[in-house]
């Protein structure tokens, strides 16, 4: 529709093969009267970069927390500061390299170009956190299909990442297995008449459950199809508060909990989410960027919005033709057509 013709492309990777780990690097400074360059910056995230990861995996990101100089802490640019040790703390996520290079693959054979892999909740971070959500400190849920991914943020940076799992596709496997229904059956009655928080359920509402091999519909309490969606639901809220809380992490988060991806959209998951982490939810959408508004304010296009802002960013800005143009003067009045007729006689006579 825009017709633009797509040949490259950021592919979010995501799923239990992607991990992240804290890291520290130091140097010193050896820039003109102690002075720190850009040079340096790069040679401590560099140094902080150094850490033993095995032979299958490879580093897909590499994001400063904060820098120090000479035991100076919480500086978030050291450039131009004075000091003789520069050291950083860096949040490290690497991923499985056949993973990575299978995705790869798949991408290529269907005809486009990978321009770099972007950690999924990174992208979905980009999207719909604020800066003063991701300074506060704020645990971000993306509830995708087959996973659950978990970003922490602490003083405007990444400071945990992990995944669980469990995602909405076992949500939906629950329902076919409950109600006697196929998949594709079950997912529908989950996206139009599903919910996860019973208090939000009308005793009274009824669902029409399609029957299978010919056999009729039949009609099912709404509060049936609650009460298999919402022990499920909260599985994945107490696993991600687990994991969160193994790392010593949950003290971080002053701003709360935001809930993205396809999964927030079940109606009360803000609610469930409230009862288990016990801090303020929201569900985070897109923020507005123009063009088509509505089509991609939705919790389920959050990771694809962030990873076409971080590809932007990456890219820069376009590149622009900086080279003088030789610019023509202006001719004087009448000079053009004398310049025909003697171009005129010149041909003819």
């Amino acid at each position: 529709m825009s017709g633009r013709e797509v040949k490259e492309c950021f592919v979010g990777v995501a799923g239990a093969n992607v991990e992240g780990i804290n890291s520290r690097g130091v140097v010193a400074v050896t820039g003109k009267g102690r002075e720190i360059c850009q040079d340096d910056v790069d040679r401590v995230i560099e140094a902080a970069r150094a850490v033993v990861i095995p032979m299958d995996r490879e580093v897909l990101h590499v994001i400063p927390q904060t820098f120090i100089v000479d035991d100076q802490k919480g500086i978030r640019n050291p450039l131009d500061m004075i000091g003789v040790r520069l050291e950083v703390e860096v949040h490290i996520i690497t991923g499985s390299v056949t993973s990575a290079q299978n995705l790869v693959r798949c991408v290529n054979r269907s005809g486009f170009k990978v321009s770099g892999l972007i950690l999924q909740s990174l992208a979905a971070s980009r999207a719909v956190l604020s800066a003063d959500e991701k300074e506060l400190g704020c645990l971000l849920v993306d509830l995708g299909g087959g996973t659950t991914d978990v970003l922490v943020y602490a003083d405007g940076a990444p400071y945990f990442s992990a995944n669980v799992g469990v995602g909405g596709s076992q949500v939906t496997n629950d329902l076919s297995i409950i109600l006697n229904v196929p998949m594709d059956a079950a997912e529908k009655i989950k996206r139009e008449s599903g919910c996860c928080y019973l208090p939000q359920v009308d005793l009274d509402e009824f669902v029409i459950v399609p029957g299978v091999g010919g056999r009729a519909p039949q009609e099912m309490p709404k509060a049936k199809v609650a009460g298999v969606i919402q022990p499920r639901m909260e599985e994945i809220y107490r696993l991600v508060r687990e994991r969160v809380e193994q790392m010593g992490h949950w003290r971080l988060i002053k701003g709360g909990v935001v809930l993205t991806g396809g999964g927030a959209l079940i109606p009360g998951a803000a609610d469930l989410a409230y009862e288990v982490f016990g801090l303020p939810v929201r569900v985070g959408s897109p923020t507005s960027l123009g063009g088509l508004v509505e089509e991609y304010r939705n919790p389920a296009f959050s990771t694809a919005v962030g990873l076409v802002l971080l590809g932007a960013e990456r890219m820069g800005p376009p590149v622009t033709d900086s080279r003088p143009r030789n610019i023509e003067k202006p001719k004087p009045k009448g000079e053009g057509l004398a310049r025909k007729f003697r171009d005129w006689f010149k041909e003819f006579f």
